[in-house]
């Protein structure tokens, strides 16, 4: 591809490469959103990917993402609620924590939806999600450090940003918290995520701190969705998905 994988974008030194703008960020961060809710909707079968991360998204000419390596994707009924998996798939970092607690929940789209917001948080704070050379020792680990800050009001270090990019960088950060929720059934499906990424920054709820090793049981256990926005909202509609954006099986258009 043109413009190379993703991870070469953000976490780059390089000076021959140049940084992606916010405004192109946000714009993959949709594109991947669309891609990876097609595969879960808009197929015969559901595709689930399980390998989700910056190297596996590809950038074309215009730096439209395509999703691409399918080799430990697997096909399911698009009405089926869960998968049967005998040994974890996927790349440390990125992987469901229920990949490997069985007692957190069962295996299913929701894995990708995990991986899609570890994905979106390295996108929007542009350095891996753990980083044993950060500054400060409490940003060793990105997400959780940008969820405490969050809860306490305080604003997020968004280095060469103004404003309004830094609005948009919360957004990814928002987002990307819902999708990292320890508990599959406590993050939205990518249809949800598309929604939120569509939405006004204001309209967002902060979601609880992922990060419980054990989560306790909550009255929303046998909820099927929840509630992410401060106003209801209509869903964006697979009708509307470019079906160039995403690479099926590495069959490019």
């Amino acid at each position: 591809m043109p413009n190379g994988s993703l991870d070469k974008h953000i976490f780059s030194r390089e000076g021959n490469i140049a940084t992606l703008g916010w405004e192109n960020l946000y714009k993959i961060s949709l594109g991947v959103a669309r891609g990876i809710e097609y595969l879960h909707q808009g197929c015969d079968m559901q595709i689930l990917h399980f390998d989700i991360k910056p190297h596996n998204i590809l950038l074309d000419e215009n730096f439209t993402p395509k999703i691409s390596d399918f080799g430990l994707a697997k096909l399911y009924p698009v009405k089926g609620n869960t998968v049967s998996l005998t040994v974890a798939r996927g790349t440390l970092g990125y992987m469901a924590p229920e990949l490997f607690y069985k007692n957190l929940g069962s295996v299913s789209y929701k894995a990708d939806v995990y991986s899609y917001g570890m994905l979106l948080m390295e996108m929007a704070s542009k350095r891996k999600n753990v980083n044993r050379f950060a500054e400060h020792s409490s940003q060793i680990h990105f997400p959780s450090w940008a969820s405490k800050q969050l809860n306490k009001g305080m604003e997020l270090e968004i280095r060469e940003a103004n404003e309004d990019e830094k609005r948009i960088a919360k957004k990814m950060i928002i987002v990307a918290l819902w999708c990292i929720q320890m508990k599959p059934i406590d993050r939205p499906s990518m249809n949800k995520v598309i929604e939120m990424l569509e939405a006004e920054l204001e309209s967002l709820q902060m979601p609880p701190t992922p990060f419980q090793l054990y989560p306790h049981a909550t009255q929303q256990d046998d909820v099927t969705e929840k509630t992410y926005l401060t106003e209801s909202t209509s869903f964006s509609s697979c009708n509307d998905i470019e079906i160039e954006s995403i690479s099926l099986l590495g069959n490019e258009n």
